[in-house]
């Protein structure tokens, strides 16, 4: 069997790439911190949200193993792909690297912990996710890492998000140098930028009033017209199933002889 570890599959994207990659027939391995972290102004995934993932792919027939690690934790991480591999047996074949925070902040009032929790999940945290799985990878002399990076921070740079769009760019030097350094060892490395995803990423109260600052209490309804102003396309966001897709295809056969692009799923976001 070859297998897929997906990193933040608790919920959200990562659940929706682990529901894609095991109807493509890949064993999953879902690795998600499930608790909240400490800058973050919307509550973190659970150990329930991590079970309901497992249940989602195993209900369609698929395999499934869930570990609780945090991916600022090279050890733990290491240890979470040993555990996977064990339990499901067959090798590991694709890397999703899709844990990862968000936040804005102006940088007057941004604190240095705030800089850091950011950097240590969204760039440092990629890192540990390739250095975990990579030796099992040359082993085989063959797979696709993908990496998560964003549309809106990997490529462009909007306001108040310093700390966000550093880590997002720096995923994609990462990718780039990976892509040239693993390639003559047959494995590809690529990375995929959403724009706005619908997720508890960008629906919470913290995001709106960044957003739309003139309102006391903004709601989902009241960003939509903000957050179409930013695509090409007529949508205010897309769906976790529209990444998976960009996903799946780059872990796939079928992206065989790609390596080293960004590939956007943004609605035009990174065109304007």
């Amino acid at each position: 069997m070859k297998l897929a570890l997906v990193t933040g599959a608790a919920r959200g994207q990562g659940r929706s790439h682990a529901v894609r990659l095991a109807s493509d027939g890949y064993g999953i391995i879902a690795v998600d911190l499930c608790a909240d972290l400490a800058t973050t102004d919307y509550p973190g995934a659970t150990k329930e949200d991590l079970d309901q993932t497992l249940s989602m792919v195993r209900d369609d027939g698929g395999s499934a193993h869930g570990v609780i690690a945090d991916v600022r934790d090279l050890e733990a991480l290491n240890a979470a792909v040993t555990e996977g591999i064990d339990a499901l047996g067959g090798e590991l074949d694709v890397v999703v690297a899709n844990a990862g925070i968000a936040g804005g902040c102006p940088i007057e009032a941004m604190e240095p912990a705030v800089w850091a929790e950011m950097i240590d999940v969204d760039l440092t945290g990629v890192w540990n996710s390739v250095k975990a799985t990579v030796p099992h990878l040359l082993a085989r002399g063959h797979g696709s890492i993908v990496l998560i990076s964003s549309a809106n921070g990997g490529l462009k740079a909007p306001p108040n998000l310093a700390h966000y769009a550093a880590a997002k760019h720096g995923v994609v030097g990462l990718m780039r140098s990976l892509a040239n350094e693993l390639g003559p060892r047959g494995i590809r490395v690529n990375t995929v930028h959403p724009t706005a995803v619908d997720t508890d990423m960008i629906h919470n109260d913290a995001t709106y009033r960044l957003f739309r600052p003139d309102l006391a209490d903004p709601t989902r309804d009241a960003v939509v017209e903000v957050f179409k102003a930013f695509h090409s396309l007529p949508i205010p966001w897309i769906e976790p199933r529209d990444v998976s897709a960009a996903v799946a295809f780059l872990a796939s056969d079928r992206a065989r002889y790609v390596t080293g692009i960004t590939l956007t799923v943004d609605g035009g976001l990174s065109a304007r």
